[in-house]
């Protein structure tokens, strides 16, 4: 399968083992930053992150870890975890997740009811925790 370019697309099937997707996160809002998913935990699910331009900072349990261009993070299943862009210029980074993470952020998008009760449920529906 080739998925050329890949920006703001993935590459991998909801059935296989892994999921790659090329996003690109806006600069730091001038009120701080926003992290771009809730603090969670993935109960069987390994997720990474290599920055391509630009920075990111990933809570991995309790330590934010600053991420540059060229640099991965790695954050084990059910390790408590959240990430943002911390500078005013966009972040372009590559997630590297399982077939199951990238359908619970699929079911994430797509969900109508944006209540925290019915994102819990979607987390919990996807073998994750919603913490915060």
């Amino acid at each position: 399968m080739l998925q050329s370019p890949l920006a703001g697309k993935t590459i991998g099937t909801p059935a296989g083992d892994f999921v790659i997707a090329e996003w690109t996160q806006d600069g730091c809002p001038a009120d701080g930053p926003m992290p771009v998913a809730p603090l969670h935990s993935h109960r069987e699910c390994d997720e990474a992150w290599y920055v391509l331009e630009g920075t990111l900072v990933v809570q991995v349990g309790d330590e934010p870890v600053t991420v540059g261009a060229g640099s991965c993070a790695y954050v084990p299943r059910g390790t408590p975890h959240t990430y943002w862009n911390p500078e005013p210029n966009p972040a372009r980074y590559l997630l590297i997740m399982t077939a199951k993470t990238a359908r619970l952020i699929e079911a994430i998008h797509s969900a109508e009811d944006r209540s925290f009760a019915s994102i819990q449920a979607i987390f919990e529906a996807h073998d994750a925790e919603l913490l915060g």
